[in-house]
């Protein structure tokens, strides 16, 4: 991922993965599905730390003021640490990561929340070029439509990480753009708050990301992207989409029905594409920009797209594909447009995510709460397979198969 905005794996729309696995929900002034809650501890090393970084700061030109203000309520954060050290990258496949990211709800509230604010969306469009549903579809990744934004204070959370050095240097520029955030008059210390490694607000910035794109579209003289109002937040993510070059009125891809021996991979000019066969499975033109890339990140049993130019852009938001697509093909859904046409194969075990759903849901009809049935098999489901073995004397490995779901 890209350093100017993603640096970890667990922020962004990774943490909204966690929470929406779960099946949980929560507004903001709860802590947020799979984010421990974050206490302050006394370390006397990290108040070492924090009265030479004072030294530093002010050197460079942050006021003992702001100084002050921004760490009176300040603190060690252990929960930081840990979830730093112990960060485990999950590999979903596509199928999975889709099921999480525009499922039906997703998609639903998707649309409430596009309709709630499709004045601002439209004007955005006007002036950044973005359409307003790939803005609505970010917002939906990154904060779930705003009710996920982020409930720990950045300036211990950034103070933690720098004084604990196994990323120092980078955190420590995070800790001082946010000081500089403050100095400016942005945000309240009490309102800048994002998760555990500082991404902030309906866009999930980080503090030198914030610097560079953020804006003021309200003309109240503040980049807020942190409160209830969203208008500065959407605003800025349309400007980094434009800013990283976003193409006015071309879309960003469409899924497509493949000839045989197309051509998995290659760069072509759409009417290359179109002259080897290449149709779009809701019937539409192809169309939007000069060449496109095809690509098929499930297999060959699994849906195929051709991604034009502005599909690069969404991937400087955030390098990873399945990302992409997701805020493409979300983008798609609030706006109207159908499902995926092409189905999944089923996974390692065999299974297909209606499979998985059953087991899910038979599962918790035995009395062992499965989750969510949505076929995302996360720890919950994991944890529901093995109480249900060890309970029936079965091997006990938290993993499904066909004979589990035939015996359920």
């Amino acid at each position: 991922m890209q350093a100017t905005r993603r640096h970890f794996i667990l922020s962004g729309t990774a943490m909204m993965l966690a929470g929406c696995a779960g099946g949980g929900g929560g507004m903001i002034s709860a802590p947020m599905a799979g984010e421990p809650v974050m206490r302050p501890a006394a370390n006397p090393d990290y108040d070492r730390w924090v009265a030479a970084f004072r030294g530093r700061a002010a050197e460079r030109g942050i006021s003992d003021a702001t100084l002050s203000a921004a760490f009176r309520d300040a603190g060690y954060l252990p929960g930081v640490v840990e979830r730093d050290r112990n960060q485990t990258e999950t590999s979903r496949s596509l199928e999975d990561y889709l099921a999480i990211t525009a499922n039906p709800t997703k998609v639903r509230d998707g649309r409430a929340a596009f309709a709630r604010q499709q004045s601002l969306l439209n004007q955005l469009e006007s002036r950044y070029g973005v359409p307003a549903h790939v803005v609505a579809a970010i917002w939906g990744m990154e904060s779930n439509y705003g009710t996920r934004r982020g409930t720990v204070p950045v300036i211990s959370a950034t103070s933690t990480l720098a004084y604990d050095g196994r990323r120092g240097d980078f955190f420590e520029k995070q800790l001082m753009a946010a000081l500089r955030i403050l100095q400016r008059g942005d945000v309240a210390p009490s309102g800048l708050t994002g998760s555990w490694a500082g991404a902030m607000g309906h866009t999930q910035f980080i503090p030198t990301t914030f610097e560079a794109y953020a804006v003021d579209f309200r003309g109240d003289g503040r980049r807020d992207i942190w409160s209830d109002d969203p208008t500065d937040g959407l605003a800025s993510a349309a400007a980094y989409l434009s800013k990283s070059g976003w193409r006015r009125g071309e879309p960003w891809g469409h899924e497509v029905r493949l000839p045989a021996g197309a051509a998995i991979g290659a760069t072509r000019s759409l009417s290359a594409w179109g002259a080897a066969g290449l149709q779009r499975t809701d019937g539409g033109r192809l169309a939007g920009g000069t060449s496109a890339r095809l690509i098929q990140p499930a297999g060959a049993a699994g849906p195929a797209f051709l991604v034009l130019p502005n599909f690069r852009v969404i991937l400087r938001y955030n390098n990873a594909e399945k990302y992409a697509i997701g805020v493409g093909h979300l983008s798609d859904r609030i706006a109207g447009g159908p499902a995926l046409s092409a189905s999944f194969p089923p996974d390692r075990y065999g299974l297909s995510i209606e499979d998985r759903r059953r087991l899910q849901e038979r599962l918790t009809a035995a009395g062992y709460d499965a989750g969510t049935p949505d076929g995302v098999l996360g720890k919950k489901t994991e944890a529901a397979i093995s109480a249900y073995q060890r309970a029936n004397g079965m091997a006990v490995t938290g993993e499904p198969s066909r004979a589990l779901l035939a015996r359920l």
